[in-house]
């Protein structure tokens, strides 16, 4: 991922929000590659429940990101992810944070089980 113009903030880095557009877009990419997530008509759907985050590093514009992405917990119907921001080329997180999906019935939003092509997935990147 780059860093946009609009993504500094007064003091002159990356505003604390726009690490959370990473997180979404790397998780939601992730899942979309892996044909689990039908945006538009797919069932079971995954909502977040949580999230946070825990910064090192300023980040800037103009500079390229890499983000990292495992399970750390699977559940029922949680996952919870790891995710690193990496300035490109860094071996030491310039961010760390946690996101947590909870799988649920497109139609009812009520907890469904993880499917199990989706947990075989998952552990691949566990």
């Amino acid at each position: 991922m780059t860093t946009r113009w609009a993504d500094n903030d007064a003091y002159g880095h990356v505003n604390n929000t726009v690490y959370y557009e990473w997180f979404d877009s790397a998780v939601n990419a992730w899942m979309v590659e892996q044909g689990m997530l039908h945006i538009a008509q797919g069932d079971p759907i995954a909502l977040v429940a949580e999230t946070r985050c825990t910064y090192a590093e300023p980040l800037e514009f103009p500079q390229r990101v890499e983000v990292g992405l495992s399970v750390a917990k699977l559940g029922r119907s949680s996952i919870r992810y790891r995710i690193g921001i990496f300035a490109e080329g860094s071996d030491s997180a310039a961010a760390e944070g946690e996101f947590v999906h909870v799988v649920v019935d497109r139609a009812t939003r009520r907890p469904a089980d993880i499917p199990v092509a989706w947990r075989e997935k998952l552990a691949r990147i566990s």
